[in-house]
């Protein structure tokens, strides 16, 4: 066989290989950022929720603390979570709202 019949199977596979190199680096970053723009959006809903559940609740009888430890919070919505008759969803939403 002839190498000239050769030379448009090997720029053929050549570009396709080059496009596929090309899409899949541009789609990266593209992917990645899109994925991180949802993990921030997970963050705010869960902060709006956490914020829902402290005005519904705590704030009849508390203020919006400046700032617990990670620490102390968790001990803190534990009591609070008997007391005020909060669900384990609303008690995991409170801890996100107190330390984001």
């Amino acid at each position: 066989m002839n190498l000239k019949h050769f030379y448009p199977v090997i720029l053929t596979l050549a570009a396709v290989s080059a496009l596929s190199l090309v899409a899949q680096q541009s789609s990266t970053p593209i992917a990645a950022s899109a994925k991180t723009s949802a993990t921030h959006k997970q963050a705010a809903q869960s902060q709006d929720e956490g914020q829902r559940v402290f005005e519904q609740h705590c704030s009849r009888c508390h203020n919006a603390p400046d700032g617990f430890s990670p620490r102390i919070s968790g001990t803190v919505v534990r009591h609070m979570r008997v007391r005020a008759s909060l669900s384990k969803h609303d008690e995991e939403a409170l801890l996100r709202f107190f330390n984001p």
